[in-house]
């Protein structure tokens, strides 16, 4: 039963952070009111789970980026290559904001469109779906009140 509730975790974070709608923080929610599991495994699992979840979304962004030649891709050659090293440049810290719903998804897939290193991708949006569930597992306990 234990590893069950860490499974159902783990998919309900790595499907929230995919395009799919899942609410991964009411999963993480009901597990800490439960009381039956220590709050650094829940959130540990939870950050893991988001945190792969979006290592999919890159993979498809640099996906995507491989149709570029092609006539119908919305992006001309030179634009895309301006707005990777602009990325680069300013961009690599918008994925802070990665833990955020609608706009969140859609930055991660984007980050493997402009060819962010998979190395500091999985560092920075890790970083931000650990804060979030910190955050969510603090007010849960009352930490805040």
């Amino acid at each position: 039963m234990i590893l069950a509730s860490y499974l159902g975790l783990f998919a309900a974070a790595f499907g929230a952070a995919t395009l799919l709608p899942l609410q991964s923080e009411a999963v993480l929610t009901s597990l800490l009111i439960l009381g039956k599991h220590p709050v650094w495994a829940l959130v540990a699992v939870a950050t893991a789970g988001n945190s792969l979840g979006a290592v999919v979304n890159w993979f498809l962004g640099r996906y995507i980026e491989h149709w570029r030649h092609k006539p119908w891709f919305p992006v001309g050659e030179d634009k895309l290559a301006r707005a990777q090293r602009g990325y680069h440049r300013y961009g690599r810290w918008s994925l802070l904001l990665s833990w955020m719903p609608v706009i969140g998804d859609p930055l991660t897939v984007i980050a493997g469109v402009m060819r962010e290193p998979l190395v500091s991708f999985v560092l920075i949006v890790s970083i931000a779906k650990l804060g979030r569930y910190l955050v969510i597992a603090a007010i849960t306990l009352g930490l805040f009140a």
